[in-house]
């Protein structure tokens, strides 16, 4: 593969990536202002479910598949991926109507333990609702996933990438229309809505498939031409292959799982500890706010820093692979840098804004702004786990990390219940630090015990950042103060919007100021920023 292939293929798998989180991202905004607290609510105990389903319905495949097809193509043996594909693809067909049938099955027996019948606004009946009308997307979407790995492993992005696209917006335009029909049109209820928006995922994943069959229909002759091909000498069986994928990809699956796998324990444990609180009757609202709303905005930065990041990590497997220790440090260094230089001052940041952010996106509400002040440090965390689980890959030693994941969600288990009931949704926020500072401090562990790096170089550039941050802080803070006088972000949707836009600005122009000018922007991004300390050495020369 030419190397101007290989940069056309990322770009465009990126550009729809980005474009599809986009769109994930913004259609909150109109959702939330059409089913509110216990709608985002709802919506979330039929989605937490799904995602787990679906992870466990595709097992990694789709991306593993992707590899081996790449890998035999490589060596002209275009029959061994085309038949690993093919069962793959009846396995993932069976994995999606037996997973359908699972998730639809036990919603009845799942939604008593989500929800407490005598305090909560919601039913039992209805969260049944919601989640069998999102299990219906379990039965094209793991499909779907592999189709889109077949044409990856051709060197073919453009149909995973328009099909992400199209698969998010048609998700989006039912979604969004079945509510406004139902709820403003028809006068229906929420529980309708709701189940309508969840039921979406299936809508969208029908329209990202018949993308790719679009594509497999126009682009059949040439994989035939493929065929007629194939070397032939390769006897690969398919259970020998199949045995090999599982093998590698099942951490990799419980790593995309993390998330929702501390929001599973969130939904089974948080409404029944706030019902032994004796505020039950708010259990509902601080839910949906912490782990809906206040959620969707806490994973911006952490998509943002960890994409920087991760782009590193092949040079990583290069670096261990060769035993260049000199390299590989110097690549870690790099990596942790780059991380914590991104995410630390937006994390600092969201959560000083945490009032106007919050009520730009969605409406003024002291326990959104709350909660998001709280949530906002866990990005950081968030996106440390990412990446050294990514690095414990790197040094083929991702075993581990299915380790440090059930050390952390023990942790959170253990700590969720009482923690809620003496603090609520900070409670439950404090739990999942907890345990995702547990993991993280595992993945350290092991990384430094296979490669022998040492973080002190790093934790003096961090304890720096951090210094940059306090003092990045304290001018929003001064500016947002005196901005008060003059817009309320209390107010409505346009002061909220004004008041983070000028306190994100300043934050950002004061952060960047100090970075470059205390040199740390240029060492780690390169000397062609050091643009300032070039011109001061001209004016002594």
């Amino acid at each position: 593969m030419s190397t101007s292939k290989l940069l056309r293929g990322t770009f465009i798998l990126t550009a729809g990536v980005m474009i599809s989180r986009l769109l994930g991202l913004f259609y909150v905004i109109p959702f939330y202002h059409l089913v509110g607290e216990r709608g985002g609510a709802l919506y979330g105990y039929g989605y937490v479910p799904y995602q787990i389903f679906l992870s466990l319905a595709t097992g990694g495949l789709p991306v593993a598949v992707s590899k081996f097809v790449s890998k035999y193509n490589a060596l002209g043996e275009y029959g061994v991926g085309y038949r690993l594909f093919r069962s793959g693809l009846v396995l993932m067909i069976a994995s999606g109507i037996a997973s359908w049938l699972i998730l639809y099955a036990l919603a009845p027996i799942l939604a008593p333990h989500v929800i407490d019948a005598k305090t909560n606004v919601n039913s039992v009946d209805d969260v049944t609702a919601v989640i069998r009308a999102v299990s219906f997307a379990l039965l094209i979407v793991p499909v779907m996933s592999l189709i889109r790995g077949f044409f990856q492993g051709h060197e073919s992005m453009g149909p995973t990438a328009l099909s992400q696209v199209v698969e998010q917006i048609a998700r989006i335009a039912f979604l969004l229309g079945a509510c406004y029909v139902i709820l403003r049109l028809m006068d229906g209820s929420i529980v309708s809505a709701v189940s309508a928006a969840t039921f979406a995922a299936f809508v969208g994943a029908a329209a990202g498939l018949l993308v790719l069959l679009v594509y497999w229909w126009k682009r059949r002759p040439y994989l035939q031409s493929l065929l007629a091909r194939d070397r032939g000498e390769a006897d690969v069986s398919l259970l020998a292959m199949y045995k090999e994928l599982l093998l590698s990809s099942i951490p990799f699956v419980f790593v995309g799982l993390s998330m929702s796998l501390y929001q599973l324990v969130d939904q089974f444990t948080f409404n029944h500890a706030m019902a032994a609180a004796g505020r039950g009757n708010i259990s509902e609202h601080a839910y949906s706010v912490f782990n809906m709303w206040a959620q969707k905005l806490v994973i911006i930065p952490v998509t943002l820093a960890t994409s920087f990041s991760l782009a590193l990590i092949p040079t990583i497997t290069k670096a261990y692979v060769a035993q260049d220790r000199k390299a590989l440090r110097q690549y870690l260094n790099q990596t942790f840098q780059v991380l914590m230089f991104l995410t630390l001052p937006a994390v600092i940041g969201m959560a000083v804004l945490a009032g106007p952010v919050y009520s730009s996106f969605y409406s003024y509400d002291p326990l959104g702004e709350q909660v998001l002040r709280w949530y906002a440090p866990a990005a950081i965390l968030y996106a440390l786990f990412s990446v050294t689980a990514a690095i414990m890959q790197g040094i083929n030693e991702q075993r581990f990390t299915v380790v440090s994941l059930t050390a952390g969600l023990l942790v959170k288990l253990l700590l969720n219940t009482p923690l809620i009931m003496k603090w609520s949704a900070v409670g439950a926020i404090v739990a999942t630090m907890a345990g995702y500072f547990v993991s993280v401090a595992f993945n350290l562990w092991v990384i430094q015990r296979r490669t022998r790096y040492r973080y002190r170089f790093v934790a003096r550039r961090t304890a720096f950042m951090a210094i940059l941050t306090a003092a990045m802080s304290a001018a929003v803070m001064g500016v947002e103060a005196l901005a008060s006088r003059w817009i309320d972000y209390r107010a409505g949707t346009a002061e909220s919007v004004g008041a983070a836009a000028i306190g994100a600005a300043v934050g950002a122009a004061v952060y960047l100021f100090l970075s470059i000018r205390s040199g740390l922007f240029s060492a780690l991004f390169g000397d062609r920023f050091a643009f300032w300390r070039r011109k001061e050495k001209k004016a002594v020369s």
